[in-house]
């Protein structure tokens, strides 16, 4: 289950200075309803996957004892 701040209050700040794990999990979220998205959503996952892409991707460079190298959501 996805603990964070949700989209209204993440819509009122950058894309940049969204965590990897909210980006992770509205990606999944949008990418699952998107041929029910109207132009607005799909703008908004437009904007999420370029700031991933912008980001190098979502993984980790390297693991440790806890965390692996996939950023996860929950």
């Amino acid at each position: 289950m996805y603990v964070g701040r949700d989209l209204t209050e993440l819509g009122m700040i950058p894309k940049t200075k969204w965590r990897d794990s909210e980006l992770a999990f509205f990606h999944h979220a949008l990418q699952q309803m998107t041929p029910y998205l109207n132009a607005e959503g799909q703008t908004i996952h437009r904007e999420v996957i370029e700031e991933i892409e912008a980001r190098g991707g979502l993984k980790r460079n390297e693991a440790d004892y806890t965390h692996g190298t996939r950023v996860f959501y929950e």
